[in-house]
């Protein structure tokens, strides 16, 4: 099977590239813009493989997105292109309308027109997977209670209104069309190859600069958190298993507070990588809180076990170690990230 992937140089995208390549047979055509969160080198040790490609192209050009499909002849698109900060969202709405909202709407079309042309066979194998956020229900009040694929949307951020969009626009061109789609809704994820302006990289990276370690508020927002590497194991499994016109939610079954997280992180640093700056609590620092933060997530994932076998492999405990330990070994990624040379030398642009 040949996949196309957009938004592969992300985070998600990465870990389901690298998932692929080192785990079946199929091939992967990777499709990415190349904003500031797509890092090819995320991708580095499959870049060479015979069953890799990749596209610098925007999911809003029709046009290349049309020479991409024609050129390549996808059996399935895995759609995880979009932008994905809340904070970014709050501060400039506009790009998380174009992207997540008129992106997926470009792809859509261009995607039926292709799946048009198929002769019936291959439109009965082939498939449209949306990956999308739990966000897009909004929060939960109180304790107790999880969000369901049959949870009305609630989204109260730019970028959860975005999501909830173009999740609506997959469900109506299934609907309407025939196109052969599924939908997922995740967990926040965490583990290698984040960028460092989310959670739990920045505390990381943040802890062993000797800087201020930022908690929103108390830092009592519930998350779900779900291992990269699960998801991607997940993600593969709906798009080859799953049941067309079905969402499938994906959590990790790992619900705690921020607060716990970093006092988490700031423990297996004190163990791994004890400095001067031990214990990290010391740099903790509670900021304004964000607005319209959401309070709690927390994901059923009992259809997608149920229905398809997938349950996560990594607890918390596991993953959080892995991860932390893979930052104290991939100093260099991250310097690189940090100070934007991995997008400098992409442009060739060449500094002192």
């Amino acid at each position: 099977m040949k996949l196309l992937v957009t938004g592969g140089a992300g985070f998600i995208g990465s870990a389901v590239i690298r998932h692929i390549i080192a785990n079946t047979g199929d091939s992967v055509v990777n499709v990415d813009k190349l904003t500031y969160a797509g890092n090819l080198e995320s991708l580095a040790e499959v870049s060479d493989s015979e069953r890799y490609a990749f596209e610098q192209v925007d999911i809003c050009d029709r046009n290349e997105l049309e020479r991409v499909f024609n050129e390549h002849q996808p059996d399935a698109v895995m759609h995880l292109a979009a932008e994905s900060h809340v904070d970014r969202s709050i501060d400039g709405p506009a790009a998380f309308i174009e992207t997540n909202i008129i992106g997926t709407y470009t792809l859509l079309e261009v995607t039926r027109s292709y799946w048009n042309n198929l002769d019936s066979k291959g439109k009965q194998a082939f498939r449209f997977h949306h990956i999308s956020t739990d966000e897009v229900y909004g929060d939960l009040e109180g304790p107790v209670g999880l969000f369901t694929e049959e949870t009305s949307y609630a989204p109260s951020s730019p970028y959860s209104a975005s999501k909830a969009s173009s999740d609506h626009l997959v469900r109506a061109w299934q609907r309407t069309y025939g196109l052969p789609t599924l939908i997922t809704n995740c967990s926040n994820n965490y583990g290698p190859y984040h960028f460092p302006e989310k959670l739990i990289p920045l505390i990381i990276l943040n802890a062993l600069e000797g800087k201020a370690l930022p908690v929103y508020g108390k830092g009592e927002q519930v998350r779900d958190w779900l291992y990269v590497e699960d998801h991607a194991r997940a993600l593969y499994k709906v798009v080859t298993e799953g049941q067309v016109g079905e969402t499938y939610n994906i959590g990790g079954h790992n619900e705690m507070q921020n607060i716990e997280v970093v006092r988490t992180i700031c423990a297996l640093l004190d163990e791994m990588a004890p400095s001067q700056h031990s214990p990290y609590t010391n740099l903790i620092t509670h900021v304004a809180d964000r607005p319209g933060h959401d309070l709690r997530y927390a994901i059923d994932a009992n259809k997608i076990e149920r229905q398809l076998g997938w349950r996560p492999e990594e607890t918390f405990e596991s993953g959080i170690r892995k991860t932390v330990q893979w930052y104290l070994n991939n100093q260099e990624w991250c310097r690189r990230v940090q100070d934007g040379s991995y997008q400098r030398e992409r442009l060739g642009v060449t500094t002192a």
